[in-house]
Order: C-alpha cells, then structure tokens, then sequence
C-alpha cells in the first residue's frame, strides 16, 4: 500500500451519484496519490474514472467522504481557494481540447495569461521551454488545424505544465494515437513528472503504455478498487477481474453480454412480442 504520510491527494470513503436518488457511481472509494509519482486509475468505461478526476479538480463535489489535496479539503473550499488550488493543478483533456482559434504559441501562453502578472517577454520565453520540452517549438506559430492529432496532444500537454503545477491529470492521454505518438506521449508523460517532481494521475485504458510508466495502478469496478499494486504485481494477478482487463479478454467477471432474458426465451415463436 500507499504510505499516506507522502500524499498530494487523497480519496477518504467517497460516495458519489450525479443526481439526488440516482445509482451511485463511486461507492466508499478509498485511493492515495504521492508526491512525485505517476498512478494509473484504470478501469471498463462508465466505471467512474473520468470522475475521480472531477472530484479532484473540484468540479462536482462527494455526498460523503473526503477528497483533500495538499492537507486541504475541497468540498469544504470556496470558489477564491478552490481556484488557488486549481492553478497548482493541470489537466490534459481527452484530445487535447485545444482552442481552435488560438495559435499553439498562444495556447500554451492561455494559463500564463490568465493566472499570472507576468510580462509578455517572459511568458514568450516560458511558452518556448514547455514547447522545447515536447519537441514542438518550431510549431508555435501553426494553428490546430495544421497539426496532426498526436502533435495537438503534446501541445496540451505542453500547456498543462505551463504554470509548473504540482499535480498532473490525465483523461485518456492515449486515445486515437498512432503507435509512434502514443509511445512518445507516454515517454514524456513520465519524464515530465520526473523533471517537475510532480504527481501523475492517468486515466487509461491502455494497459501496454500505462504499466510502462505508471509507478502503482488502481482498477475500478461497480464504483470501488476492484485491485490495486504495483504493475508487475497485477501483471502476475490471479485476480479474475484483473487477468480480464490486461489480457482484453472478452468475458470474465466484466461480461460481454448485456443481462437480459435466456436466448431461447427471446426467439421463442408465437410469444407476441416485435
């Protein structure tokens, strides 16, 4: 397990449900990210890890539990301190979600722009190391339009270390990639953490990459940790949910079929259904 004296983040028994009544979509979940590590939250789609991310960056807020970062707890901030504590927070979106009208230069300057006094000639500089940093300084002046998909993650990712945050998320950094994109992303994702001491948060479904780079991986399942370790532990899990996901197996405690009524029973002649 995770040593809590060491973490930025922590997830204390959270429940959540998107409505009042609604089906829970975490149920007493319990998750430690550390400083200066990179954690993988993984999981089958809808099972709640685009979520935690919003429970971290204070978008919606827990019906029960504690989310806290840094010693502080968000559901109890005000809007001037949780945005204080956003800014030591950056987020890679699902691709990129750059501005379209923005030049690269200019989106990798927006957070700088918005969240700091600085002079134009030191955001220019600053603006120029991030690209530097994901190999795409000569792009500064192209738009998003004239850059491949995989050339607009990195300008995100450029832009969410811009402010040098103390925490990193990343919502399916991986998607859509061709497979010289995805290993450079996941490259940099990792050396990026290492160089700014950051903490890393990924939400993935590619075990491949992920395992590579990931220093300890949380599996979600029906709202809570179905398996949690160290990559090559779960890589070497018995565990039936785990051997599922990282083999891709189409069947398993995660079933293929939708529950529903016995295949005879549905093509049963004479029964008066459509």
């Amino acid at each position: 397990m995770i040593d809590k004296a060491q973490n930025l983040v922590e997830l204390e028994a959270v429940d959540f449900a998107y409505a009042p009544g609604a089906k829970p979509i975490l149920s007493g979940l319990t998750m430690r990210f550390p400083r200066g590590k990179v954690v993988a939250v993984m999981g089958g789609s809808g099972c709640g890890k685009t979520t935690v991310l919003r429970l971290i960056g204070g978008q919606v807020r827990a019906q029960c539990g504690q989310v806290s970062f840094d010693g502080a707890d968000l559901g109890t901030l005000g809007q001037k301190d949780l945005y204080a504590v956003r800014r030591q927070m950056g987020m890679l979106f699902q691709f990129g979600a750059l501005f379209t009208d923005l030049s690269v230069f200019d989106n990798v300057a927006f957070p700088l722009r918005e969240h700091s006094d600085l002079p134009e000639p030191m955001i220019r500089d600053l603006v120029l190391m991030k690209l530097n940093a994901v190999g795409l300084r000569g792009a500064r002046d192209l738009m998003p339009s004239q850059i491949s998909g995989g050339m607009a993650r990195r300008v995100a990712l450029a832009r969410a270390i811009a402010l040098d945050p103390a925490l990193l998320m990343y919502d399916e950094p991986f998607a859509g990639l061709d497979p010289i994109s995805l290993g450079l992303t996941a490259r940099l994702i990792r050396s990026l953490n290492d160089a700014l001491g950051a903490t890393t948060i990924i939400v993935s479904h590619d075990v491949n990459e992920t395992f590579q780079i990931a220093d300890y991986v949380y599996f979600i399942a029906n709202g809570r940790i179905a398996a949690e370790g160290e990559p090559e532990a779960l890589r070497a899990s018995d565990d039936p949910f785990v051997r599922q996901f990282v083999l891709a197996e189409p069947d398993g405690p995660v079933p293929f079929h939708y529950p529903g009524p016995p295949l005879a029973e549905d093509f049963a002649l004479g029964d008066g259904r459509a």
